[in-house]
């Protein structure tokens, strides 16, 4: 397991994608591409597809990604990628009070399940009080790291 923070942008594409029995469809997928600027992550996640496919391929919608943080899990059987939204529970010191913070992250994980093993796993090392929120599965297809 390893985690990559940076700026990340959503970036839907449609393309002709050929299926493995040779009919061809237009399909619609979203990519996750680390950038900084919707310039930069239009050309990635163009490089990026552009060697897969020979066609068409259009830009349909760029949005930034409102987290900064991508788990990525090494396991062959990891193939999906969630949206896990953690909350945070510090102490105020001035009030006394509890202070919950949400904090959102990318994780790839093979199911649900192994998505929650692998955030309980990632946060082991900190010292933070945690609550996992919520965890919902993507639509992305992949993620697109920034080259250097």
């Amino acid at each position: 397991m390893r985690t990559k923070t940076g700026d990340w942008y959503e970036v839907k594409m449609r393309y002709d994608k050929v299926y493995e029995d040779g009919r061809e469809r237009k399909v619609t997928e979203s990519y996750v591409v680390e950038a900084l600027s919707f310039g930069e992550a239009e050309k990635a996640a163009m490089e990026f597809l552009g060697s897969y496919v020979s066609g068409d391929i259009q830009i349909v919608n760029i949005n930034p990604m409102k987290f900064k943080e991508v788990v990525f899990n090494e396991e062959e059987s990891c193939d999906r990628y969630y949206k896990a939204t953690l909350q945070f529970i510090t102490l105020d010191e001035r009030t006394e009070k509890e202070k919950y913070t949400q904090v959102y992250y990318l994780v790839q994980a093979s199911s649900f399940d192994n998505c929650k093993e692998t955030i309980r796993s990632f946060m082991g090392s900190t010292m933070m009080d945690y609550q996992i929120v919520s965890v919902s599965e993507t639509k992305i297809i992949d993620v697109i790291e920034h080259k250097l």
